[in-house]
């Protein structure tokens, strides 16, 4: 029998014992009195005196983080909402079941409740003198050992409830993640915009270049796409007279996994009518330094030792940025960003500016550690933005990296129903020749255009990107609750312990 398989027996026994005792090993409703990061709040600093001339009572509930048994007392510590509270428990104080309860019955990793009085211990720490004892959870298998030792990675993405017990930094992580979702979407609704849903599940998939996921639905009997992006259903809003709309949505990409890449993630969308690039630029500074103070406290935030400050964004247009940020010999100049030697030589792709892009992307992209706005891009990776007068060869289109990672995307929109149509013919010649990220042809999104799409701009911004960067997480997985794994081996736990409910008489 293996050690993990013992002490799964040894625990449903245990069950059983706390049922003899008149206790459920599985409880129901505990209704505390207050949290214990409120009670630490409010008495952290309160002298032994003052507890002792003015008791104060409380009822709380956490998981058992350490036990000390101690002949007729002894200590343990309860974790809450990522912080602990020790409590004493005295034979003299407590009913005999509970006693006993809390001296041989209790594991680390159980939840309980218990009520007293706050009082300070001899060396100072704030304590629960306990009166009453509840019984709310028996935790069946092994804690992490030393309770903070879960550090293989593979288990923390795994078993995210448990990374979640042992370590209090991935809490946290997830704390900053809500605040950055919250401060977006206040920002967004101060300034009138509108928050919508659109379909997940699409007959065309567009909006981005990218792979999609392929599922079928069979009453209809017709194949659907998980969405890549939901740009062009928000933009059909836009035709509709939705002005300000946005999206906090999950998209799908049958794509790779790296650290920047999760193929499901979460991306913030929102398109303002009357618009163009260039108020979006002056927006998404804004937004994103207001972002970083409501989710750490500052505009300066540390990433993999180096600070980044929000409150300062450069502003690049690629063409600059290639030279700006060129690394070692062969520095380009202006000259030759459009000459065909030049460009053959540092790229494979068929049109120059399907090179240039390339080039961006291998040589300058991991070099724009600072928050930075790259802007004006080549239009033939640009299918749905609209061209920048007097230079058709680019658009009014920017992305935004930061510790070196793409962490927005935005343009001023395409909104010439007989240009977008080309761009999309385009995309098909693509397609035709093996591009299988190339856009799809959208006659429906075509009709709506038809109708008359306002001047707007549009942004996308990567949340999950967002969220490494102000939590100084290396991998998108950390910034993931539940990241996209390989399935683990058959883990056999429901035949263990149907066995070892037979063997310990459950």
């Amino acid at each position: 029998m293996s050690l993990e398989d013992e002490i799964l027996r040894q625990r449903l026994t245990r069950t059983r014992e706390i049922e003899a005792l008149g206790f459920p090993p599985y409880g129901h409703r505990f209704d505390y009195s207050h949290t214990i990061p409120e009670i630490l709040a409010q008495w952290a600093e309160t002298p032994a005196e003052e507890l002792d001339r003015q008791p104060v009572r409380v009822r709380v509930a956490g998981r058992i983080q350490t036990i000390r048994r101690m002949g007729k007392a002894g200590f343990a510590h309860l974790q809450q909402n990522g912080e602990r509270l020790q409590i004493y428990v005295r034979r003299d104080t407590t009913p005999e079941a509970d006693f006993t309860l809390y001296k041989k019955l209790l594991d680390i990793g159980d939840i309980i409740g218990v009520e007293g009085r706050l009082f300070r211990t001899r060396t100072g720490e704030l304590s629960v003198w306990v009166e009453k004892l509840y019984f709310l959870a028996k935790t069946l298998l092994n804690m992490p050992e030393k309770w903070h030792g879960l550090e293989d990675v593979e288990t923390r993405y795994r078993q995210r409830y448990l990374d979640l017990i042992a370590n209090p930094e991935v809490r946290r992580i997830f704390i900053t993640r809500s605040r950055i979702v919250a401060s977006l979407r206040r920002q967004l609704e101060q300034r009138g915009f509108i928050e919508v849903e659109t379909p997940m599940m699409q007959p065309i998939y567009g909006g981005a270049t990218a792979r999609p996921f392929v599922t079928h639905h069979n009453a209809l009997d017709i194949d659907l796409y998980l969405r890549i992006a939901p740009e062009l259903y928000l933009k059909r809003l836009v035709v509709g007279g939705l002005e300000r709309v946005y999206e906090i949505n999950r998209n799908f990409r049958n794509e790779g996994i790296s650290t920047q890449h999760n193929p499901e993630f979460t991306m913030l969308e929102f398109y303002q009518a009357y618009a163009d690039y260039n108020v979006l630029m002056d927006f998404s500074c804004e937004l994103l330094e207001r972002t970083a103070v409501d989710a750490t406290g500052s505009s300066r935030v540390v990433y993999q030792g180096q600070e980044l400050d929000f409150s300062r964004v450069q502003r690049y247009r690629l063409r600059e940025a290639l030279i700006e940020f060129w690394p070692g010999g062969d520095k380009p100049r202006p000259e030759n960003l459009a000459d065909p030697d030049w460009l053959n030589r540092h790229s494979t792709k068929p049109t120059p500016g399907e090179q240039l892009m390339e080039i961006f992307e291998e040589k300058i992209e991991d070099r724009l550690v600072q928050p930075t706005i790259i802007y004006e891009y080549p239009v033939e990776t640009s299918p749905l933005s609209k061209t920048k007068p007097g230079d058709p060869a680019f658009v009014e289109r920017f992305e935004i990296y930061a510790a070196g990672m793409e962490i927005a995307n935005a343009y001023t929109e395409l909104n010439d129903p007989q240009e977008q149509r080309r761009r999309f013919e385009a995309q098909l010649e693509l397609r035709a020749r093996g591009d299988e990220e190339a856009h799809q042809m959208d006659e429906d999104y075509l009709r709506a255009m038809c109708y008359g799409l306002p001047p707007t701009a549009g942004e996308g911004i990567g949340i999950d990107r967002l969220a490494m960067v102000l939590t100084n997480s290396k991998s998108i997985r950390e910034v993931i609750l539940f990241p996209l794994l390989r399935p683990e081996p058959p883990l056999g736990l429901a035949e263990r312990l149907r066995a070892a409910e037979k063997e310990t008489g459950g």
